[in-house]
């Protein structure tokens, strides 16, 4: 792609191809940090053009989650700073180790026994519980991919199986078979005792049971790829002699990537936090297969509501599909992109927040100068898959405040209801015109559906809390139905100083309004509210606070 892919810089912000360069070569935003990484190593790009490979990988023993996505997402990020500062031509491959053996039944796919009764086999040999692939991995990477897709991602699939059992990684096992000895010398110091006795970087598939085997080995002949080693999954052991070629053996985790990134030629590779050692192993062994460390980030995990580590076999968290059923897809890469050094809760409650932080952002992109845009997440969002465009549009309610009009409606709210409120709000209120709205005004339904109406309930008045809002119904009576929300804030907040009702501070008298009339203990801007719920409306709602059924 190189610099050409950013022109359509110029719709939104205005600078040419020399101002992003000057900018982005000293931009603080952390893909071009780590973009000048790959800088370092390969000023103009890789010899000969030979396009610079990012990876991401992907272990299918669990259905695909946001962790899973974030890495695409993020090594994206960084692929396109590398682009915009070298012009380099680049490769993303996105690697499934399917050959890895099924340890566990993960806690959320169906058909356990059917795992169960394979347990121990490569996860792309093992039927689909779901009945819909030709393996468990199948069906997972199906998913994995189907998504990146949806997104619009530029990448190459890559699976463990498909290069095995082709032979395309026969001659990066001989180089582990050649340097057996140096690579046991860099992993036996860092295990237990017990675990150095039966560790082997090659795991040899039984040709029996097709059990993916944990046991000591010994080199026959490396160069025809022959060990030996006993089958201790079938009854009594035998000790066989094996070919580890196409498909018959898989390597351990850490030798495994540090064989990958050889083979595959990798250049960026990022990891959680709780892959730190894994990195420092594989990159020695990468050494000795005579190729180098990628360069990479190693980011925080995220955590589950209750500050757990997402798992993918406990199915906590936010799975992908739950995300946009409440979110958008920009805002989930948003929330992705930002301080991937520290950690993450991952639960519900913090989408709403990050769809309207998105537009925030995005609303600001237009008139920035050159180096506030480049620090702008939406920035480097809009140019994951696109040319750029969209900087300065908005939406004309939040989120937030679609949630707080739905959360009034309760749980059988209807779209064409929401509708009909926004148009005491929004010019021209029709779907059509408004698709992104559209798109959230179904989401806010279903957030409020499955997590507002459930724990929704407005109390009644407290001391002078009824007489402030008969009075503010007393001047909503009295206010035209096309006022502003300004204008009705303005009122909103001449009730709430009144010191005969009591209140100690704006936020008390928010605070009831909330409680009182949204059943909720934070709320929007009243004014905004109002002027979209309507005032007839609200004074209804006040009538039935003042006097609850």
């Amino acid at each position: 792609m190189g610099l050409a892919y950013w022109r359509g810089l110029r719709k939104s912000g205005g600078m040419t191809e020399a101002e992003l360069l000057a900018a982005a070569q000293v931009s603080k935003a952390w893909p071009f940090e780590e973009a000048r990484k790959l800088v370092k190593r390969y000023p103009q790009g890789k010899p000969k053009g030979v396009p610079v490979v990012f990876e991401t990988g992907y272990g299918p023993s669990g259905l695909p989650h946001i962790g899973t996505f974030q890495e695409v997402l993020r090594t994206t990020l960084v692929r396109r700073a590398y682009e915009v500062l070298t012009g380099a031509p680049t490769r993303l491959i996105a690697f499934s180790d399917d050959m890895d053996g099924l340890r566990k039944v993960p806690d959320n796919v169906p058909n356990g026994e059917l795992l169960a009764a394979n347990l121990g086999k490569p996860l792309s040999r093992i039927p689909d519980p779901f009945g819909t692939h030709d393996s468990f991995a199948g069906h997972n990477n199906a998913i994995l991919r189907e998504f990146l897709d949806q997104f619009g991602f530029d990448y190459e699939f890559v699976s463990a199986s498909d290069r095995y059992n082709s032979g395309e990684f026969d001659e990066a096992l001989r180089g582990v078979l050649r340097n057996y000895d140096a690579i046991q010398a860099i992993m036996l110091p860092t295990l237990r005792e017990e675990r150095r006795r039966t560790y082997s970087p090659v795991l040899p598939i039984s040709p029996t049971s097709g059990i993916v085997l944990q046991v000591p080995i010994e080199v026959v002949d490396a160069e025809a790829g022959i060990i030996r080693f006993e089958d201790t999954s079938v009854p009594g052991g035998k000790v066989i002699e094996h070919c580890i070629f196409k498909g018959a053996a898989k390597l351990q985790w850490k030798v495994d990537w540090a064989m990958r990134w050889v083979a595959l030629g990798v250049d960026y590779e990022m990891c959680g936090k709780d892959l730190t050692d894994s990195v420092t192993q594989s990159g020695k062994i990468a050494r000795v297969l005579g190729g180098a460390k990628p360069e990479g980030l190693i980011y925080e995990l995220f955590l589950d509501e209750k500050g757990e580590k997402i798992s993918k076999s406990k199915g906590n968290g936010l799975t992908i599909d739950q995300w946009l059923t409440y979110g958008s897809e920009e805002s989930l890469s948003f929330y992705l992109f930002r301080d991937p050094k520290s950690a993450k809760s991952l639960h519900p409650g913090i989408i709403g927040r990050a769809v309207d932080e998105y537009w925030q952002f995005r609303e600001k992109l237009a008139t920035q100068p050159i180096e506030q845009q480049l620090g702008n997440p939406v920035w480097h969002l809009l140019r994951v898959t696109g040319d750029g465009t969209g900087a300065g549009e908005t939406l004309p309610v939040t989120f937030g405040l679609l949630l707080n009009l739905v959360g009034v409606l309760g749980a059988h709210g209807t779209r064409d209801q929401v509708w009909t409120y926004l148009a005491n709000y929004v010019e021209n209120a029709d779907p059509a015109a408004h698709p992104a709205l559209d798109a959230l005004v179904m989401r806010a339904l279903a957030y409020n559906r499955d997590f507002i109406a459930p724990t929704l309930h407005r109390r009644k008045p407290e001391n002078g809390e009824g007489a402030a809002l008969a009075a503010l119904d007393e001047e909503l009576a009295a206010t035209s139905d096309d006022a502003t929300a300004e204008e009705i804030q303005n009122i909103v907040y001449a009730v709430g100083k009144d010191p005969h009702f009591g209140f100690e501070t704006l936020r008390d008298w928010f605070k009831a309004l909330y409680e009182t009339l949204l059943g909720s203990a934070q709320g929007p801007r009243m004014g905004s509210f109002i002027a979209l719920y309507g005032i007839e409306n609200t004074r209804k709602l006040i009538a039935e606070a003042l006097d609850p059924v």
